[in-house]
């Protein structure tokens, strides 16, 4: 005869699985208790038939009454999870001991669990407080603004591409730490690497010290751990195993903590609910939500990827990370490099100087690249492509691979070069389109016409279309490198990496390599092509493949005017005469092409192709200041400078036309040579810089500008060409069409021939033949 059996209702499985949250067992305890095997505890929790027996003792152990939990009384109220027995009452006086006897037993355990972190190729962990910078949110998340795409490019501020970051699109912010004074229970979410977790860490320290909610026990849970702990815990139950050398009096373990939690005296800082498996996911949120409901006086910080957020905590307030700012930038640099050789001014100054590095410095996880790279060699590395090719490596697998982390199947079937393609892809047609932000529906058509192609794929449309929308959410959530800007609506996480995978998808994957090279060249007088063209060029394994059709796109810009090849011939002319014999003849013409005019204040091409014109520089200035002082004299004073100055002062050694700029004004102040309104005026610039290093700060540039300002109005060296606005446009277009071309050269990623390179160096600025 069968042995009589009983299920439990759904409403059972749930109310039992609260009792045994309150009383912080597992299944696997209950199973001791009980006197049982691990199976029926599972068949019970699942609402299956089990002993009749043994469905009364778990009833009984936690607390329930097993008719109702079978179905077979009247239903009980659900009201909010009361406990199963009442906790033993605690007194303030008991309640405070209590209190400070948990800290002080938890306080080696937050040291070790959050003092410290380590990040993709750090040699060595860091503590958090030597790196952290203050967090802002924003309390309205992004992706759920409905906004339409002018609004968006319109505040990025899209007419200047050249200061286009995606990542600064202006929205009002507050300190995380006044989020949390402010919200007892906070989901904070945030995209890969934006520094939510060392903010969490960074709370549990503050309150582990005694320096925020002293007179509350921090807890700091990494879900990952909790979700894939052995026997699936309770999280009451978890948190007391994380914590097994606590010292009570008259209270058990478990007791302990539920005391604690009953008199809402716990900062709990959950960390990392995207990297929980999918398969763990339901019951770790539904473990959260039913300790956060029954515990409800505590307070409750949760951490979470901004595009794995899918779920609803009713009475919790949901912010997002907002990316760094300027400020908080130099704090995070300021401390990364405090003990180290390598002075933060230097990296800041250079970072200021590089505007798609400073784009990606304003992610966390990225800045922490940057800086590795900077320290390793006192500087960035020419090659843009390489570091770029770091830091996306750096959101597309190794962030998670280097914690252990498995995300969804479908995009992880992908592999790592299948994903970068997909990308490369995505980016060369949108980009093609002027499209920085395009819609979901476009994306996911254009995924979709991606993978149709891959083996393995069901290309029925509704798969393609299911399949699309999975891989959209997916590379935003696991990598950040697309994001939702709004409603419905994407762009690359950075215009950097935008570029980045431009460039890769002509340089690698072009079926016609040499016609997509012609015709990327012929988009080399459109800044908005700049770095696509500098990062195709290092791509390349033949850069003479793009550099070759790219100088035929500079000498077409002037071919049909014979008026502007004149004045080529007389710049060519012009820089054959004998005060220009010191410098690279390609640097005089350079500087000659440009001698009274405002196309390029700093010289950079002149300078990039002879570090020595920072002479020329400075005699210009002289000669303008200067009456009767002629550009030969003005080039035999700075050489004078020169040759008694220390190495590190001279002016060939200046890094910018600006630092130059500094020295000229004082070479004509101490000359003895300057009329009384030139020297009035010079000396009341340099006095502003008093507290200035040569570095190219704001006050640096000011006072180069304004000093070359006051020389072009005193003097003039050139001849006087009258230039129509549209011939004016058509120099300014050959001139910074060749600076892209000499930066390509002057690029460490450059393969070339150095016969070559010499070669197109010698052309330039020549008029045709």
């Amino acid at each position: 005869m069968a042995k009589p059996s009983l299920r439990a209702t759904s409403q059972g499985v749930e109310m039992a699985g609260q009792a045994l949250t309150r009383m912080g067992l597992t299944q696997a305890r209950l199973a001791e208790q009980v006197g049982c095997s691990r199976q029926p505890i599972t068949n019970f929790f699942k609402g299956e038939a089990i002993s009749q027996a043994i469905f009364m003792q778990i009833c009984e152990r936690l607390g329930l009454d097993w008719q109702a939990i079978a179905g077979l009384a009247a239903p009980i109220s659900r009201a909010p999870n009361p406990p199963a027995a009442p906790p033993p009452t605690v007194t303030q006086p008991s309640l405070d001991a209590l209190v400070q006897t948990l800290r002080r037993q938890v306080y080696p355990s937050i040291r070790e669990r959050c003092d410290t972190m380590r990040v993709l190729d750090m040699s060595h962990p860091v503590a958090v407080n030597d790196i952290y910078a203050s967090v802002n949110i924003l309390e309205q998340i992004s992706g759920r603004r409905y906004r339409r795409v002018e609004e968006l490019l319109h505040s990025c501020d899209a007419s200047d591409f050249e200061r286009l970051g995606l990542g600064a699109i202006a929205e009002e912010r507050m300190p995380a730490l006044d989020a949390v004074k402010t919200y007892r229970k906070l989901i904070i979410l945030g995209k890969p690497g934006a520094g939510k977790t060392t903010f969490l860490k960074h709370l549990a320290i503050q309150c582990n010290e005694g320096k925020f909610e002293s007179d509350y026990v921090p807890i700091f849970i990494t879900l990952k751990d909790f979700a894939e702990a052995e026997d699936e815990p309770s999280l009451l139950g978890y948190i007391a195993d994380c914590y097994p050398s606590i010292e009570t009096v008259n209270l058990n373990l478990v007791d302990s903590f539920h005391q604690l939690f009953a008199a809402g005296k716990a900062l709990l800082l959950l960390d990392g609910l995207d990297e929980v498996r999918g398969e763990d996911h339901q019951r770790v949120i539904k473990e959260i939500r039913a300790f956060s409901e029954c515990f409800r006086q505590n307070q409750f910080i949760i951490t979470c990827r901004i595009a794995s957020w899918d779920y609803v905590f009713e009475k919790f307030t949901e912010v997002e990370v907002a990316d760094f700012d300027w400020d908080q930038i130099e704090a995070f640099a300021s401390k990364w490099f405090s003990q180290k050789s390598v002075k933060s001014a230097q990296f800041l100054r250079q970072l200021n100087q590089r505007p798609r590095l400073k784009q990606l410095a304003t992610s966390p996880l990225l800045l922490t690249l940057i800086c590795l790279a900077f320290e390793e060699s006192c500087g960035f590395p020419s090659s843009r492509s390489e570091l770029y090719k770091e830091g996306i490596d750096a959101l597309l697998k190794k962030w998670d691979a280097k914690r252990g982390i498995q995300r969804d199947q479908v995009y992880k079937n992908l592999s790592h070069l299948r994903k970068k393609d997909l990308l490369s892809y995505l980016a060369l047609i949108t980009f093609k389109g002027r499209d920085l932000f395009f819609k979901e529906s476009v994306a996911e058509r254009h995924i979709a016409d991606y993978i149709c192609n891959l083996s393995e794929v069901d290309a029925a449309p509704e798969a393609l279309q299911i399949d699309s929308e999975v891989i959209l959410r997916s590379i935003e959530a696991q990598h950040g490198l697309l994001i939702e800007r709004a409603k419905g609506i994407y762009s690359f996480s950075h215009l950097t990496f935008h570029e980045f995978f431009v460039a890769r998808e002509i340089a690698i994957n072009s079926l016609a390599l040499e016609q997509a090279l012609r015709e990327l060249a012929n988009h080399g007088a459109d800044k908005r092509w700049r770095e696509v063209i500098l990062l195709t060029t290092e791509m390349l394994r033949d850069a003479s493949l793009l550099l070759l059709p790219l100088k035929q796109t500079i000498d077409q810009l002037l071919a049909d005017s014979p008026r502007l090849q004149q004045f080529l011939q007389e710049v060519s002319d012009r820089a054959t005469a004998p005060e220009f014999t010191l410098f690279k003849p390609a640097a005089a013409r350079a500087f000659c092409f440009d001698i009274d005019f405002d196309i390029d204040e700093n010289r950079a091409v002149a300078l990039a192709l002879d570090k020595t014109v920072n002479l020329l520089v400075c005699a210009s200035f002289l000669t303008r200041m200067m009456e009767d002082l002629s550009l030969a004299e003005a080039i035999a004073v700075a050489q004078a400078y020169d040759a008694q100055a220390n190495a590190g002062a001279q002016l060939i050694a200046a890094g910018s036309a600006n630092a130059v700029m500094l020295i000229a004004i004082q070479i004509a102040l101490d000359s003895g040579s300057l009329d009384t309104p030139a020297r009035q005026t010079l000396k009341t610039l340099w006095q502003r810089l008093k507290g200035h290093a040569a570095d190219d700060d704001d006050t640096v540039r000011e006072v180069a500008d304004q000093a070359r300002e006051v020389a072009k109005r005193r003097h003039h060296i050139g001849q006087d060409w009258h230039f129509t606005p549209s011939e004016k446009t058509r120099l300014k277009h050959y001139y910074t069409t060749t600076l892209l071309l000499v930066e390509c050269l002057n690029s460490d990623g450059c393969m070339l021939s150095p016969q070559l390179r010499q070669s197109l160096q010698a052309s330039l600025f020549l008029p045709l033949p």
